[in-house]
């Protein structure tokens, strides 16, 4: 543990440790968001295209969903906007990765519903924090 800073996030009612769903064609990706959000205390399963991950999400009430924007069979603007349509999951906090970098296409995203953007490369430190701060926002709508 560092300074204050809880080691895990504060598990779900019933002790259910939050389920984070995530996207990226890249496996090294994949990997990274999933080794370190799992050794911060949360659940992750992986996908690698947002049809699988859409998939899940109707199957599932994950916490917070990560996708990366350009994806094949279905990339992450298309399952943004098939997220934000469906009542069920339309709640759900959703933070974009994507190594474009415009103004348009971070804008485009958080216009269409997004709840975050990061950039790639990005710090597996920096994707904690911000998935920290989402989580809580996705426990209080619920």
């Amino acid at each position: 543990m560092t300074g204050n800073r809880p080691s895990h996030p504060p598990p779900l009612p019933g002790g259910i440790k939050p389920v984070i769903l995530a996207a990226d064609d890249d496996t090294v990706t994949r990997r990274v968001i999933a080794t370190k959000l799992e050794r911060e205390g949360y659940t992750v399963l992986s996908f690698s295209n947002g049809e699988d991950l859409l998939a899940q999400a109707r199957q599932s009430k994950p916490a917070l969903i990560i996708l990366d924007l350009m994806m094949p069979a279905m990339d992450g603007y298309s399952a943004l906007r098939a997220l934000r349509a469906d009542p069920a999951q339309a709640a759900v906090p959703v933070l974009m990765l994507s190594s474009k970098n415009q103004e348009d296409d971070i804008v485009s995203c958080l216009k269409a519903g997004a709840a975050d953007f990061v950039v790639k490369p990005f710090s597996p430190q920096e994707l904690v924090a911000r998935v920290r701060k989402l989580i809580p926002r996705a426990n209080d709508t619920q």
